[in-house]
Parts: C-alpha cells; sequence; structure tokens
C-alpha cells in the first residue's frame, strides 16, 4: 500500500476529540442582591489544535464596552495565569496529556464575574513513520477462534478469545489457551461461560490477565495449570479491549482514545495517557504487545499495526497489514486483524486476526 494511501486510512477514520464549542457560561456575585447584566465574552485567536512546541495565546473579547478588571486563565481546572486588564497571555504546554484540552477565563469586572470554556486539542508534533514489513512464514490458525488476545510465553503462544458473532450466526466461544504457534494445535484450553464475552490478555508474574468486554471484570488464571486463581472488577464501569505489560504493570485499553496504567495487584488505575498522531486523536485501541518500551497496537476495524509511546500516547510509526487478510480463506464470518505477539527469540511478530485460518510470522522494516 501507498504511504499516502495508508496516511488516509488510517487518520481519516477516527473521530476527532474535541468540538471547540463554547461551553455554558456562568455568573456569580459577592451579594445576594440580582447583579446587573454582566459583559459576555469569547476567546480571540484561539485554534482547534496546537502541537508540541506552539504557544496558546490567551485574551478575551468583550461584547460590549465595559471595563474588564482582570482574567483568570485554567487549563483543565489547574490555573496558569491571570492578566490585569485584558492584557494578553501566552502559555507553553508543558505537562499536559495528548488530547482534549478544557480552556476556562473568568472575567472579572465591577465585582461581577463570568466564566466560559472552549475545548482544543493537543497533539504530538512529530507525524507517525510508515513501516513495511516482510512475511517470514505462515503457519495454521484455529479459524473458530475469535481472537482478543496473543501473547508468547516461551515458545508456546497464550491466546484469548471471545464469543463473538459472525455475520452467519455462528457465535465464538470465550477461552484463554496455550497453542503450538507452528503447527496450531492446542495444548490446554480453558473455556468461559456463554455470559462472558473473552478479550484482550497478557501475561505477567506467572499470571494470565484477561479482561472481558461488558462484564465489567478481570480474570487472573495460574499461568500452567489455566486455572483461574481470582478475579478483579474494573476500576470504574466501562469495556474492557486490549491488555499488555511492561513487566511491572499492566496497561489497558478500553476502546476510546485512552491507555491506562493499572496496578496488577487490584486494577486500581495509576495513570492514563491519550493515543494521538499530529492530525487527530485515536481511539478504538484494541490488542496489545510491550515490545522494547514500547506498545504495539492493533486498532478495531483497521488492520492497521501501531507503535505508542506509552509516556505521551503520541503513534510513532504504522505499519498496514491489510494485504494479509487477503492471504487467508476468504468466508462470511471473516473478521479484523487482532492479534499481536512478539517472538524474543527471532526477534519477528506473530499476527493473525478473528476467525483468520492463519498465523503469520513478519519482520518489520523501517
Amino acid at each position: 500500500m501507498q504511504k499516502n494511501t495508508l496516511l488516509l486510512s488510517f487518520i481519516l477514520t477516527f473521530s476527532l476529540i474535541g468540538c471547540g464549542e463554547h461551553g455554558n457560561k456562568k455568573t456569580s456575585a459577592p451579594s445576594d442582591k440580582i447583579p446587573p447584566a454582566v459583559p459576555s465574552f469569547s476567546f480571540e485567536g484561539i485554534k482547534q489544535n496546537y502541537q508540541q512546541g506552539e504557544e496558546l495565546s490567551l485574551q478575551v473579547k468583550a461584547l460590549d464596552n465595559d471595563k474588564i478588571d482582570s482574567v483568570q486563565y485554567y487549563i483543565n481546572d489547574n490555573h496558569i495565569v491571570t492578566t490585569k486588564g485584558n492584557d494578553h497571555a501566552k502559555h507553553a504546554f508543558k505537562q499536559e496529556k495528548f488530547g482534549k484540552q478544557i480552556v476556562k477565563g473568568i472575567v472579572f469586572s465591577n465585582g461581577k464575574s463570568e466564566e466560559n470554556t472552549i475545548n482544543i486539542d493537543f497533539l504530538p508534533s512529530k507525524p507517525a513513520r510508515i513501516l513495511n514489513y516482510r512475511i517470514v512464514n505462515s503457519y495454521p490458525h484455529d479459524i473458530k477462534a475469535f481472537t482478543q488476545g496473543l501473547e508468547f510465553f516461551g515458545d508456546q503462544l497464550m491466546e484469548s478469545t471471545g464469543n463473538g458473532l459472525g455475520v452467519s450466526g455462528t457465535k465464538g466461544k470465550s477461552s484463554i489457551r496455550m497453542v503450538d504457534p507452528k503447527t496450531g494445535q492446542l495444548i490446554k484450553k480453558v473455556e468461559l461461560a456463554d455470559s462472558i464475552f473473552g478479550e484482550g490478555a497478557t501475561i505477567l508474574n506467572g499470571k494470565i490477565y484477561q479482561l472481558t468486554y461488558k462484564n465489567n471484570r478481570a480474570f487472573v488464571y495460574d499461568i500452567n495449570t489455566l486455572k483461574q486463581i481470582k478475579s478483579f472488577p474494573y476500576f470504574q464501569q466501562m469495556e474492557g479491549w486490549g491488555l499488555t505489560s511492561d513487566g511491572k504493570k499492566l496497561y489497558m485499553s478500553d476502546g476510546s482514545e485512552h491507555i491506562y496504567l493499572i496496578n496488577p495487584e487490584d486494577f486500581s488505575k495509576i495513570d492514563y495517557i491519550r493515543v494521538a498522531t499530529n492530525e487527530k486523536i485515536i481511539d478504538h485501541i484494541n490488542e496489545m504487545e510491550w515490545v522494547n518500551g514500547k506498545i504495539y497496537a492493533n486498532f478495531f476495524m483497521e488492520d492497521v499495526l501501531g507503535i505508542i509511546d506509552p509516556k505521551t500516547g503520541a503513534i510513532e510509526a504504522v505499519a498496514d497489514l491489510s494485504k494479509l487478510r487477503e492471504q487467508v480463506t476468504q468466508h462470511i464470518d471473516l473478521d479484523v486483524l487482532n492479534g499481536i505477539a512478539y517472538n524474543k527469540k527471532t526477534k519477528t511478530f506473530f499476527v493473525t486476526g478473528k476467525n483468520w485460518d492463519k498465523l503469520f510470522e513478519i519482520q518489520l522494516l523501517d
């Protein structure tokens, strides 16, 4: 696929977060008396998108002639500057996470105040690199496996599957399984109840952590026996999508632009990032794999592999793997690319999809 085609397909598919509309206005007064009308105002010169290295210009435009005594400015409810009168001010983005920023101004005039907000997006400055790949080999894969998670455990593959419903009406079966990656032969498997839709999974400290789609719960299994040893509720009501680990903590996606850093001891939230390119906020982060300090991710409804900086959320590179889908058996229930496993011994990736009959070993190329 040509580079410009890939960028068009990947960048334009995803939704832009933050519409830039002004929020509701609020007024307050220091006394119980009904205050006179306060001046309305809008923000001057604020763009929809800002990239790393850019400064936000802060000034308001009053819609009448009342004198402005001062203006307080906030980003995400954090105070950044107070100006005398309607003096111009600037703010350099430093600590903010990529994604939607809520800029708030509070204008003070004649003992009265008025508040207004506007949404903007803070984005990376560098575009994602375009990667190529070569197919090293292909292997058999269970065509009935609705793959949600894939990861190497020694020479075996741990695979998590869901009970997605195909076009034919055939429903998958949620499971955790160990598979021989070269033959596709099942080594051992534990199936979940039909009421549970299995999702992404990862291995950490001798345990398998598996998400569920809408059950709001994560399951933990012994890696050797596949016996479930505990479960955790999510830290909030949400969907479970992708899961990976840096060897100490978990990283979880929920179908939004967020990736959450999770404490494996109690599944509490430690922090989060928002995923973005230099053009837009990117959502639908699906299956994930941790490789050499980066998150490699699939994106729902896109046969694309992306490399994400886990500290900032910036997408650093993308590879179009759509040609792989053309090389598997075409059938009515064939679904999207979903499944990334990195083999440390060969330094190659093993990728597959939902109801694919092949597992591809590939090498990414700059």
